[in-house]
């Protein structure tokens, strides 16, 4: 029996233990072949001492999912689903160069294994305005659509991997373009973006900004058995990445609530 499916019969936890001490433990955290290939949560790891420890650790509560970007090529989306996996994000888009290769596969592929799929993009602030990559992340796999199984797309707001943690925009300049992105795409969508942001990320590059709690869902990542203190403005977070390793089926994550839940957000 191999040692996935081993896991399998034992359940997510130790799936996402075995995967990450399989492939992704040999080699650490897998380098991204820039331009345009980060994963969510890539920089996060790199610029935060953050546990990683605490995979067999997460909450039992909630709602299983997986985040995955090219790096995993095509997923076996059939296998997740028996294993407990109810929603998927996929990376999309980054900046407005790059399109994830295995998007197709990986974005119908999900959905027609039954789960509920969303998409992402990894922003670039300091390349374009934040309205100018809404609208090509939604040209390219980021809109919505009310058919109960497309989540609301979601902003990858992390360390810049080519130069500047917060691409060398004020606080006042990173809520501005944050809030570019966000009015654009609602404007297209009717939902508000989902934020992909960790809480240090947040105060070193919006100053702990607390304006998009009351709109935007929180996605945070967070490498342990708790989801840790939250970015100012959200008093919960929607989903939480509780482990990033960059293995084969990409990182885990826990929406916060029960999947009647999930179908509501995806409904709107």
């Amino acid at each position: 029996m191999s040692t996935v499916l081993a896991a399998l019969a034992v359940g997510i936890p130790a799936l996402a233990l075995v995967l990450s001490s399989s492939a992704g433990a040999a080699t650490g955290v897998p380098e991204p072949s820039h331009p345009g290939d980060d994963f969510a949560g890539s920089q996060i790891l790199r610029h935060e001492d953050t546990s990683r420890s605490g995979v067999a650790l997460a909450a039992a509560w909630g709602t299983e999912g997986v985040d995955v970007s090219s790096y995993q090529h095509n997923v076996a989306w059939s296998t997740l689903r028996k294993a407990g996996v109810r929603f998927a994000y996929v990376k999309a888009t980054e900046s407005t160069s790059y399109k994830n290769p295995s998007f197709t596969q990986q974005y119908n592929g999900s959905y027609r294994a039954g789960i509920i799929r969303g998409s992402y993009h990894f922003a670039t602030p300091n390349t374009s305005s934040g309205a100018t990559q809404a609208k090509y992340f939604l040209a390219h796999g980021g809109g919505w659509s009310k058919d109960g199984k497309t989540l609301p797309g979601a902003l990858d707001l992390e360390y810049n991997p080519y130069g500047a943690s917060c691409y060398g925009l004020s606080h006042q300049g990173m809520v501005n373009w944050i809030r570019d992105f966000s009015r654009t795409y609602r404007a297209k969508t009717s939902r508000d973006v989902v934020v992909y942001t960790s809480t240090n990320w947040w105060k070193s590059c919006t100053g702990n900004n607390s304006g998009f709690g009351k709109t935007n869902p929180l996605w945070v990542p967070h490498y342990g058995s708790s989801v840790g203190v939250l970015p100012a403005g959200w008093k919960v977070q929607t989903f939480w990445q509780y482990t990033s390793k960059g293995a084969t089926v990409g990182d885990h994550d826990r929406f916060n609530g029960k999947l009647a839940r999930v179908k509501a957000l995806a409904n709107g």
